[in-house]
């Protein structure tokens, strides 16, 4: 997409797990379309750094 034809059509978005900047979109009235979406937890080491940056609350 051109800066030109995004300047002027706006942003369309799709919003993968982040609920919060979804709703953020929407107020503003930016197209947008959410998937709540997860990464698989099968790697422990994966799993480790997702719980440091949620402060050990990830589910």
């Amino acid at each position: 997409m051109s800066m030109k034809k995004l300047l002027k059509d706006g942003p369309k978005v799709i919003n993968m797990g982040m609920e919060q900047f979804y709703i953020d979109l929407k107020a503003r009235e930016v197209p947008a379309v959410r998937v709540d979406w997860k990464p698989p937890l099968a790697d422990r080491e994966l799993l480790g750094k997702l719980k440091k940056l949620r402060g050990g609350n990830f589910v």
